[in-house]
């Protein structure tokens, strides 16, 4: 398994660029939002989890001034069901930095493509 992540800090400096909005807009990556979402059903329910990233997503949309069409709820549901899904087969006792890392390594390259994925 490839380390993405040694420690907190570094989880928690991509979450604060993004809440912050000084992560540039291509400075969000697939693996970005991985680690944003991870962090979010890390930390609270999965529904808040989802709010907190429906807001940041927006809030990071708007602060750069990319149309908000970019953004597609239902693949934000799936996405966060699928990182979900990865935290649940875990070890509950895992660390935010090995969960992270877990998830990078199982969908860092997975992509939802079609309708399935997003129910």
């Amino acid at each position: 398994m490839s380390v993405h992540y040694q420690n907190f800090q570094e989880i928690e400096a991509v979450v604060a660029g993004f809440e912050a909005c000084t992560t540039p807009k291509d400075g969000f990556t697939h693996l970005s939002h991985l680690t944003v979402a991870t962090f979010y059903l890390h930390t609270s329910t999965p529904e808040l989890a989802f709010e907190k990233m429906r807001f940041g997503l927006f809030r990071f949309l708007d602060h750069h001034a990319v149309d908000r069409s970019k953004y597609n709820e239902r693949v934000t549901r799936a996405w966060l069901q699928q990182i979900q899904n990865v935290i649940e087969q875990s070890d509950s006792a895992s660390s935010l930095v090995s969960l992270t890392n877990i998830v990078l390594e199982r969908l860092g390259t997975f992509r939802l493509t079609s309708n399935k994925d997003y129910e």
